[in-house]
């Protein structure tokens, strides 16, 4: 991949062909045919399922309840696949080898996580937006106060908003999207959560969501995905933008005489960013924000 990825680097800086090919030692067919791929996100692998041990017949049910009542319980209070073993042997009488029930713990949790996670989309379609919640300082009417920073983002065209909040409920959620959404003039197709944090509480892979979500979702016929809370890759682009919304928004902190005063001004702070070139496809953010109201 790295070869594949100064192709695409080179490419992207307006590099010609033949020279990427000339300084990469690759053939030009390569440098044509990796710099048109418009998605790289990897496909889903197939599970092969190797045949289980027939002394196991009967058990792969008592097992994979066992798996899923461990979805409720702290991570660090899980059971191994030693642990199904011991159990199998204790409570079942099970007398075959420790190998099968540990290619059955394995399969399950393939399984599990596929359905659960999903895979990591690289290539953002326009009309999506990712939400997360980070933290910052300011001083409000003289007093430092450490808040609780909204932030939505749109990967597609890597525009990003902020709004600040005492706390993270459901209320901060949606009173914060409804007035980014009235700021930039559309809803997004889709908001992509990186918990389920202010929306409602997370039971296993399970996310419960609460009435006034419910209601705001409705509202504005939008859908919500929920990542895997411990794959901050899943949505990288928000992660990123706490940071760099901090850093670019907050530094030194704000000195206003009240929330509002700094919600109003944090979203002009962050239309001024928009003027900005996008990272990789090296054009106007603003631009690129048009393709994500259109959709």
């Amino acid at each position: 991949m790295t070869v594949v990825e100064n192709i695409r680097r080179l490419d992207s800086e307006g590099v010609p062909g033949r020279e990427i090919a000339r300084r990469l030692g690759v053939s030009r067919d390569s440098v044509t045919k990796y710099a048109e791929v418009t998605d790289f996100s990897p496909a889903t692998p197939a599970l092969a399922a190797r045949p289980g041990s027939v002394v196991l017949v009967g058990l792969e049910t008592v097992v994979h309840e066992w798996l899923t009542a461990d979805e409720r319980r702290p991570r660090k209070q899980r059971h191994t696949a030693q642990r199904v073993f011991d159990r199998l042997v204790a409570e079942h009488d099970y007398a075959g080898s420790y190998s099968p029930v540990q290619r059955l713990v394995k399969q399950f949790r393939a399984e599990h996580r596929a359905r659960a996670e999903g895979f990591l989309e690289l290539a953002w379609p326009p009309g999506q937006a990712q939400v997360d919640f980070g933290q910052g300082e300011a001083i409000i009417a003289g007093v430092r106060m450490v808040l609780h920073l909204l932030v939505v983002t749109f990967p597609f065209s890597n525009t990003r908003f902020v709004q600040a909040y005492r706390g993270e409920t459901a209320e901060c959620v949606c009173h914060g999207l409804r007035r980014i959404f009235e700021h930039v003039g559309f809803v997004p197709r889709v908001l992509v959560f990186d918990n389920a944090t202010g929306v409602g509480r997370r039971t296993g892979q399970k996310v419960i969501e609460s009435k006034l979500f419910g209601a705001f979702k409705a509202h504005y016929r939008l859908t919500a995905r929920y990542c895997n809370p411990y794959s901050g890759n899943e949505k990288g682009n928000v992660e990123n933008a706490v940071g760099f919304l901090r850093r670019n928004l907050m530094v030194p902190e704000p000195e206003v005489a009240s929330l509002t005063a700094l919600n109003e001004m944090l979203l002009r702070r962050c239309d001024d960013l928009a003027g900005r070139d996008h990272w990789r496809k090296g054009a106007p953010i603003g631009e690129l924000f048009t393709e994500d109201a259109a959709a």
